[in-house]
């Protein structure tokens, strides 16, 4: 079966909507998990006050029927709380007046979508981009991936996203599972491994946040019990490596990704960085290391997945950029709209999500995924078979 999924809809407009085509029959779906991840997501030392006035609940409108999905496409809903205060800005059919532009941006923050967008679409207002290249968009990429992280659990398939580094300070300790992960991340508000940097980190977001400026920091997901074969090396197109690592570098603000070692591998020699391979009568074949974060040839191998991304400092500085206004061409001082000091930590999540998301859309591809059963069944036959 095919996945595809589609998300619509403004910053401050009425709310955000996703499609999601293919999920399998048969699922259920627990809303309050979703709920529970949109929670975590605006959550996170260094956010901003937007975060006091939305209180994200989806809405599912389509495709599950008494919690368990149908088959057929599902479709959610995310309300914007603060579209109260932007009702007339963002009405979708009133003519614009001077009274209903009144939040005009004609002058282009550096590093955002604000002054290229409106080249490219003839925006004179550049709201109008700002509104859609905002990462209030990831909120909708959240409850879509929660979904997927769901049947990926119904799979035995566990995930995590959690943050490396914040600004200059790395933060991670070795943790051995995902579960361990998760337990010591959800205990600290930095989504980090290594609780002793906190007190560190919390200082340097408050310095930052007194100064106007942002952070921006380093991010790992790790997926375990992965299918060995997902993707291929057939074509440069098939290979799902290529295809996480387009996924994440299509979220706001991120600007690397590396699998496993990454770049670190270019730096040593191939015995240091090539995963032996090793067969056990129980488990099949494995690698005794992980270097390559799971995958050959674009192809996953049974090992944990390793994904890295690297996020830059939000673009909305509080102490603004020089600029050009795109009416009189004046040199001014760049937009200011509310934001974070850094918004390293819900990235984190959003990451894991996108993954998510590849990886049930790669299951879909290689398996039959009409019935949540039946595709079961066929990764486990799948499973055995490749640990022959």
């Amino acid at each position: 079966m095919t996945f595809t999924y589609l998300t619509a809809g403004e910053s401050h407009g009425p709310q955000l909507t996703g499609i999601i085509e293919g999920i399998p029959a048969g699922l259920t779906l627990d809303v309050d998990q979703i709920n529970a991840a949109l929670a975590d997501r605006q959550r996170g030392y260094g956010r901003g006050n937007r975060q006091k006035i939305e209180h994200d609940q989806v809405e599912i409108l389509g495709g599950v029927r008494h919690g368990v999905t149908l088959g057929s496409p599902i479709t959610l809903v995310i309300h914007n709380r603060d579209h109260a205060h932007w009702s007339a800005i963002m009405d979708p059919t009133a003519p614009a007046t001077p009274e209903n532009t009144t939040r005009k941006v004609t002058r282009p923050r550096p590093g955002h979508a604000d002054l290229v967008g409106g080249l490219k679409y003839r925006h004179n207002d550049m709201r109008n981009v700002l509104e859609r290249s905002s990462a209030r968009e990831t909120a909708m990429r959240v409850a879509i991936g929660n979904v997927c992280e769901q049947l990926l659990a119904a799979l035995d398939i566990q995930i995590v996203g959690y943050v490396r580094q914040i600004g200059p300070v790395p933060a991670e300790q070795p943790l051995k599972s995902v579960a361990e992960i998760k337990a010591v991340t959800a205990a600290n508000d930095l989504r980090i491994t290594d609780p002793d940097k906190v007190d560190t980190i919390h200082q340097l977001i408050d310095d930052t946040r007194g100064a106007g400026d942002t952070l921006g920091g380093l991010i790992k997901v790790i997926a375990e019990n992965v299918p060995v074969g997902l993707g291929s090396y057939v074509s440069w197109d098939t290979k799902l490596d290529a295809k996480i690592a387009g996924a994440v570098m299509g979220i706001n603000a991120m600007k690397g990704v590396a699998i496993g070692d990454g770049f670190e591998a270019a730096t040593r020699p191939g015995s240091q960085v090539m995963d032996p391979i090793a067969f056990d009568q129980k488990t099949g074949y494995h690698r005794l290391s992980d270097h390559l974060g799971g995958f050959e040839g674009g192809m996953t191998n049974g090992m944990p997945l390793v994904v890295n991304a690297a996020m830059k400092p939000i673009p909305t500085l509080y102490k603004a950029l020089q600029t050009v206004d795109v009416q009189t061409k004046e040199v001014m001082k760049a937009n200011v709209e509310r934001s974070d000091t850094t918004a390293i930590v819900p990235a984190a999540l959003v990451v894991e999500n996108v993954v998510a998301i590849e990886l049930a859309k790669a299951i879909l591809e290689a398996f039959e995924g009409d019935n949540l059963a039946r595709l079961q069944d066929q990764v486990k036959a799948w499973r055995m078979e490749m640990n022959q």
